[in-house]
């Protein structure tokens, strides 16, 4: 049995910025994080044990009571913003940059007088900041959802986490139902996702079964875990090494390792040391088939 890890895989630079701008807070007591600074486990229960308040991802709509709240990296809009600052509260803002680009070809588009779909996850943290700063939108998960708009112009953009094959369906259904009107189409999907689902492809064909690591919320490690299925290779999602489900890799030859975005490198170390472990076991219980 061997492991073979993809060549991009784990943290983005917009993660990693996040995880550095939270750790030189001096007074974790003092400030609420507005959601899942990152959707990741590992990350929210430490961030807990430092003594730092979260508000619910579905609970945002309350102002913390803390006088300094953190947005994190999966931003809001900027009535959000505005009405925390309205509140009184001082902001730290984590939002990634990949992030703040969608919110500003939506609303560049919006102003221009464009209708805006968004492809992407209804009820995403990211998504609906987005949304809020909309007065006219349409969230679209997948080509079915397309409808045909009473809109002369419309244009679409995506979640940053969007792959490539979902904006490009949309993209497509969109074209086909609404041939009455002006298209534009601006692809705002990050590189560090494309680059990750870039590696997945690489890795497809060279292994017999995948383990991806990432968070059950991460819309980019559930991706992943979703292509790799659609291209008929059994696929474990888990959290950390304790999710592994050994007996699922019992019979395979080659396990191919990748993680989501918000993936620690020490998250991703573990899992890969249970796996070289797991396949140098194998080696010994089945040497002629080790080769």
């Amino acid at each position: 049995m061997r492991i073979v890890r993809a060549e991009v895989m784990g943290m983005c630079f917009g993660v990693r910025d996040a995880l550095r701008a939270i750790e030189s807070v001096e007074r974790p007591g003092e400030v609420t994080i507005h959601g899942e600074l990152v959707h990741n486990p590992v990350v929210l229960d430490d961030l807990a044990e430092r003594g730092f308040a979260m508000t619910s991802e579905t609970d945002r709509d309350r102002v913390p009571d803390s006088p300094v709240v953190l947005i994190t990296a999966h931003g809001v809009g900027d009535r959000e913003r505005a009405r925390l600052e309205a509140a009184g509260k001082r902001l730290i803002d984590t939002t990634c940059p990949l992030v703040v680009r969608v919110h500003e070809e939506a609303q560049k588009l919006a102003a221009a007088g464009w209708f805006v779909v968004i492809a992407g996850k209804r009820g995403h943290v990211e998504v609906q900041g987005v949304v809020e700063d909309l007065d006219h939108c349409e969230v679209v998960e997948k080509p079915e959802d397309v409808r045909a708009y009473p809109r002369a112009r419309i244009a679409l953009v995506c979640q940053s986490t969007a792959t490539e094959r979902q904006f490009a369906s949309v993209r497509e259904a969109l074209a086909t139902r609404n041939p009455h009107a002006e298209l534009r189409f601006v692809d705002t999907a990050c590189r560090p996702t494309k680059d990750h689902q870039a590696a997945l492809e690489r890795l497809l064909g060279e292994v017999d079964a995948l383990v991806v690591v990432g968070g059950r919320n991460s819309n980019n490690t559930r991706a992943l875990v979703v292509r790799a299925r659609e291209a008929g290779l059994p696929a474990q999602h888990v959290e950390d090494v304790s999710d592994l489900d050994f007996d699922r890799l019992d019979g395979f030859e080659t396990i191919g390792l990748t993680a989501g975005t918000s993936t620690l490198d020490s998250t991703i170390d573990a899992v890969h040391e249970a796996l070289l472990a797991y396949a140098a076991r194998n080696r010994r219980l089945h040497p002629t088939e080790a080769g």
